[in-house]
């Protein structure tokens, strides 16, 4: 790998929990031989983590902060890319975003914040088209593996059928561990911003509000329960959703839509395993009553302001690494051909998908646009997951980070 750059990547924001697990991962696995740095507001601090991870001299610690534009062009001089961990995005992210767009430097991050991403995108696409920069959003739990694994499926349908599949469902059929503070946060967030400009709560609603310029065939309500015949079971909302399958849609459009224009994409919690009956109905309807409670609750400005002080995790927070290993996943994409032939896909985390399992994804994700993904067929631009590197990043992460895709038999 030849450049003219110092690095072939740092972490920003090394000092919180995800980061730190990020700079873990990183060194424990190789980094694919990248050369590699660590960056944040406090050289003290990033001693801290150098020390109790064990870092080599080679990983250089370098202070740098979100709101210092000169500090951060400075730094984006000395590397091919940047992982950031800082979210919200849209308290935190915009300068960083904008800074690699502009300088030429590849940019990926956890974000899940559909409104931050959709005015991201307006700003960002034209200065990242200039100058190189592939700008890749949501490269944690949400999208990865959703995005992935309706690329992955449509590809076996293509192989198989000779043409893609007009419809998708995407089920989460098994999960176990939580969901991380920084998606609460980036939640509460988002509703306040909602609270504050209600016309937003449209491009929340709208699954195409990735996709300018475009608007599909109306899409399945994913807010409510029902029985799924395809999975056999019944299904309530999840919460990844909202951004999922605005991510699902970006993918498909921003490649052509090889999967058609009216290409139909849902995505569900199952609450039942196959042939339940009664009992995943229940769980199915207590999940919706739950979900629109929460959602009522968030947009209590006193509730959000309690789940500050007492819920979120701080700096240094959050599951230990027994939970993180204890934590799975397994995610369910089915279709069916135009013939009526049904194809499922199923994909699978080895660890809990908040820490555990996003921390080895967005790692491998930067590794694979710098070393696995050719700039023409990538050029610059802002991106998803799954229309940056597809494929490529599919036999990464079996490789190298605990997950894997198969067809079901």
């Amino acid at each position: 790998m030849t450049t003219d750059k110092e690095f072939d990547l740092i972490v920003f924001g090394a000092t919180g929990f995800t980061g730190r697990l990020v700079a873990e991962y990183l060194h424990l696995s190789g980094a694919s031989g990248a050369r590699w740095a660590i960056a944040g507001r406090s050289l003290d601090k990033l001693a801290k983590v150098r020390d109790a991870l064990h870092l080599p001299p080679s990983v250089a610690l370098l202070k740098a902060d979100a709101s210092d534009a000169a500090v951060l062009k400075a730094m984006l001089a000395r590397t091919r890319c940047v992982i950031t961990t800082v979210g919200p995005y849209q308290l935190h992210g915009e300068p960083l975003a904008t800074a690699c767009a502009a300088g030429g430097t590849d940019y990926v991050d956890l974000c899940g914040e559909p409104l931050w991403m959709a005015r991201m995108m307006t700003k960002l696409t034209p200065l990242a088209q200039a100058s190189g920069a592939r700008i890749v959003f949501s490269c944690g739990f949400d999208s990865v593996p959703f995005d992935l694994g309706v690329v992955y499926l449509q590809a076996e349908a293509k192989a198989r059928f000779g043409a893609p599949l007009p419809e998708v469902r995407g089920r989460v059929a098994r999960i176990k561990g939580a969901a991380s503070g920084g998606t609460l946060a980036s939640m509460m967030e988002t509703v306040a911003a909602v609270k504050r400009e209600p016309a937003l709560a449209k491009v929340m609603a709208n699954p195409f509000a990735l996709t300018p310029g475009f608007k599909g065939p109306r899409q399945p309500d994913d807010r409510g329960a029902d029985f799924d015949d395809w999975a056999d079971a019944w299904a309530g909302p999840f919460m990844m959703a909202t951004i999922n399958t605005k991510n699902v849609h970006r993918s498909n459009a921003l490649r052509g839509h090889p999967w058609g224009e009216g290409f139909v994409y849902s995505e569900k919690l199952l609450t039942g395993r196959p042939g339940q009956g009664d009992k995943g109905r229940r769980k199915a309807r207590a999940l919706t009553c739950f979900t629109r409670l929460q959602n009522l609750a968030l947009g209590l400005a006193p509730t959000r302001a309690l789940l500050r002080r007492f819920v979120l995790t701080q700096p240094g927070d959050g599951p230990d690494k027994a939970a993180r290993e204890a934590g799975r996943y397994e995610l369910w994409f089915t279709g069916q051909s135009a013939g009526g032939e049904t194809l499922r896909a199923i994909v699978k985390g080895d660890r809990d998908p908040g820490y555990g399992s996003t921390c080895k994804m967005i790692s491998e994700t930067a590794l694979c646009l710098l070393q696995d993904v050719d700039r023409d067929a990538t050029p610059g631009g802002v991106w998803t997951p799954g229309s940056a590197m597809g494929l490529a990043l599919v036999r990464r992460l079996q490789d190298r980070a605990g997950l894997t895709f198969e067809i079901a038999a």
